[in-house]
């Protein structure tokens, strides 16, 4: 199965929830506080919903507890994850 991994930077209590790319870096910004697990969640569902793809195929794979997060997505290709990224900064 195809998958690709993403290094991504969070940006917790945001005024609201953006995914851009900056510079060659991810950025998600979300509302939520990095407590419970809240943002981690507001990152993955923010992925999902640009991606559109579903939140199951979404993993944090390092960094639950840091701004710096690796995300695993399966089902695509790194090509169309970056047109889809890259057309969602626009």
């Amino acid at each position: 199965m195809t998958e690709t991994i993403l290094d991504v930077l969070v940006t917790p209590r945001a005024n609201r929830t953006e995914v851009s790319v900056e510079g060659g870096v991810i950025r998600v910004r979300v509302p939520c506080p990095p407590a419970d697990g809240e943002a981690n969640r507001a990152v993955c569902e923010a992925l999902a919903k640009t991606l559109r793809v579903p939140k199951s195929n979404l993993e944090i794979v390092r960094g639950e507890k840091s701004r710096r997060k690796t995300i695993r997505i399966r089902g695509m290709a790194e090509e169309d994850v970056f047109a889809r990224l890259n057309r969602s900064s626009d």
